[in-house]
């Protein structure tokens, strides 16, 4: 059986590198992610040579992400495969993109079946759009961005250590005013929030926010998740500044993006109102992710 544990900082390094050989571009492939969603996914690690092996849930419910490495891939699918059965719970593995479905399909002939998980695809976007917000079908996002930039004293920082203590009151008043109390999805993605800003340096992030007459109305933070996409992890603001979205939207990626191809900014989870506004913005594409099922 293998021995999981649970994600620690100090495996940040050893983690990047073996997910930066496999080069995937789902959000699933980021330290970042797998560390300050654990708590909600019950997630575990482990590693097997060059392969980062990650499984969440307990039970029937247990799963296995698509191992990113080099090396011996069928070894390392066998591994998990054999660590279910010691467990006494179906092989299920999650988070394949295209390319990771064809190899098992190619090394492992008719034993898994695959079903496509909609839910998590990741909406990915040209870097350049989302900076020009060009073209008719965006013209009502520039709209509110040109409202916004005609708010008077309006200026952009970089996060830094001086106003992380601000980002986390502004979350905390986002919060409140988002009803997050009342919505267990948004309270499992304030855990997260609040676990990637209290550790925001030692992950490496990149952040920027908006400020009005001084007060913070807006932030977004993200990095580069393989060889051309940026990812954004998170993005908020204060809805009362007509366009404060696609401002924060647009400065962060400005600074951020301008030599990435893509950006990746995640999926809805099935959130009718997220997928609306994700959809709104045009994604050139999704980034499709299947579920892989031993037969």
């Amino acid at each position: 059986m293998i021995e999981f544990r649970e994600i620690v900082l100090e495996d940040k390094e050893w983690i990047d590198k073996v997910l930066a050989s496999s080069d995937f571009r789902g959000a699933e492939y980021c330290f970042t992610n797998l560390y300050i969603w654990q708590e909600v996914f019950k997630s575990k690690i482990s590693r097997h040579k060059d392969f980062l092996l990650f499984t969440s849930g307990f039970g029937e419910e247990t799963r296995y992400l698509f191992p990113p490495g080099e090396g011996d891939l069928k070894e390392v699918i066998s591994l998990l495969e054999a660590d279910s059965k010691e467990r006494g719970v179906p092989f299920k593995m999650i988070g394949l993109p295209p390319e990771a479905k064809s190899m098992v399909e190619e090394l492992f002939p008719g034993e898994f079946t695959f079903s496509s998980t909609r839910n998590s695809f990741d909406y990915i976007y040209e870097s350049e759009k989302m900076i020009s917000l060009s073209g008719k079908k965006l013209q009502s996002k520039r709209n509110h961005l040109n409202r916004f930039l005609e708010t008077p004293n309006w200026s952009y920082e970089e996060i830094t250590p001086d106003n992380i203590q601000d980002i986390r009151d502004f979350t905390v008043r986002w919060c409140i005013a988002n009803g997050c109390k009342e919505n267990q999805s948004k309270m499992w993605e304030i855990c997260a929030v609040n676990k990637a800003l209290s550790n925001f340096f030692d992950l490496k992030l990149n952040g920027g926010l908006i400020k009005v007459d001084g007060e913070i109305v807006a932030y977004a933070a993200g990095e580069k998740i393989n060889s051309d996409t940026l990812i954004v992890h998170i993005e908020k603001a204060d809805s009362n500044f007509r366009g404060a979205y696609q401002a924060i939207n647009r400065e962060f990626a400005i600074r951020h993006a301008t030599n990435l191809k893509f950006i990746n900014r995640e999926d809805d989870a099935g959130e009718e109102g997220l997928r609306k506004a994700k959809e709104s913005y045009y994604p050139a594409f999704m980034q499709e992710k299947y579920a892989a099922f031993k037969i």
